[in-house]
């Protein structure tokens, strides 16, 4: 069992112009035991994008106040999401390019993150992943939030039974490119998994869901799926990231609303870049492997910079049970994984 991000390397920024963010964070503090010194608390805009003043302002408030022993960020609200073309999440782990939201469907800056062996990202890399707890509402985010506890070190024992990751081929050409990198289909019992690749544009009926990918602008059909607790979920189109987004392409917040305990979009037009969204192999084998979700989903995109990561950061359901907070394995085993 490979290290992994614990809830000590984990920051938490608190937007105190937000209820939301307010409510969300502090029951993020109690779930997962963080301390006082992890704890940041602001004030930002609730609209879904910062102007890049906003943005540098919030940086250089996050660098001041965490060390060296905060390796990841989750940040405790639904918007901003976004700092002019760029995600949040992107710019804080990446740094803001000025110059990059006129050529938004070109190559953007490469996460040195992308397939990383390290458990340390800010000690290795000098890169705080991070991730927004984000959610319809304070409840909803509560039971997300409890998802990603519940998860941790349910999956890939004997007694745990096999999960399902399922990747869909989509007959909406631009968005199914990712198709070519889903994994080999069929069972993986080292890891109590079963690998299965479909042909359908939606999917259907499935249960214990662990993972599931596709490539579509609008989801339906999400009520008759069953996610595992610690469940990952996206769907590779333009602007899923864009989580105040009403009508036209579905958002990540759906996958959320539906049971899954993670997500992942783009807040603008990527163009289907590949490298702009998760790889399938590598983002099932860091998972798979002991990951937390922050770690998996960001080790398995090598252009982040317009990606929203979204979801609770910590679920870990193939990584050791933690104890509760006061108060309140396996072998790492290869799976193929193309070259970009």
């Amino acid at each position: 069992m490979g290290t992994r991000l614990m809830p000590a390397d984990i920051g938490l920024v608190i937007n105190t112009a937000d209820p939301y963010s307010v409510a969300v964070g502090a029951y993020y503090i109690e779930r997962r035991g963080l301390k006082p010194r992890q704890v940041l608390r602001l004030e930002l805009p609730m609209r879904g994008s910062l102007t890049p003043e906003e943005f540098a302002a919030l940086r250089q408030q996050v660098e001041s106040h965490f060390g060296d022993t905060t390796q990841a960020l989750a940040l405790a609200w639904t918007v901003p999401y976004g700092v002019q073309c760029q995600s949040i999440t992107g710019a804080l782990a990446l740094g803001f390019d000025a110059d990059f939201c006129r050529r938004s469907c070109d190559r953007s800056r490469p996460s040195p993150y992308f397939n990383s062996a390290s458990s340390m990202p800010w000690r290795d890399h000098q890169l705080r992943p991070s991730m927004l707890l984000a959610a319809r509402d304070v409840e909803q985010a509560r039971r997300l939030i409890d998802r990603g506890v519940s998860a941790d070190g349910r999956l890939g024992r004997r007694w745990s039974g096999p999960a399902n990751a399922l990747f869909l081929s989509t007959t909406d050409a631009a968005r199914n490119v990712r198709h070519r990198l889903f994994p080999p289909a069929g069972p993986v019992p080292a890891l109590g998994l079963a690998v299965r690749v479909e042909q359908a544009d939606q999917p259907r009926q499935q249960q214990r869901l662990l993972l599931l990918q596709t490539g579509t602008a609008q989801l339906s059909g999400l009520d008759g799926l069953g996610w595992v607790d610690g469940a990952l979920a996206d769907h590779l189109t333009s602007f899923g990231g864009q989580l105040d987004r009403v009508g036209g392409q579905s958002t990540a917040l759906e996958w959320l609303d539906s049971g899954a305990t993670a997500s992942y979009g783009t807040v603008s037009e990527p163009c289907n870049h590949l490298q702009k969204f998760p790889h399938p192999q590598v983002l099932l084998l860091h998972y798979a492997q002991g990951a937390t979700a922050i770690e998996a989903y960001w080790k398995s995109v090598a252009w982040p910079l317009q990606g929203v990561f979204v979801g609770e950061p910590l679920a870990a359901p193939f990584g050791p049970v933690l104890p509760a907070p006061a108060g309140g394995g396996l072998e790492p085993v290869s799976m193929r994984a193309p070259k970009r």
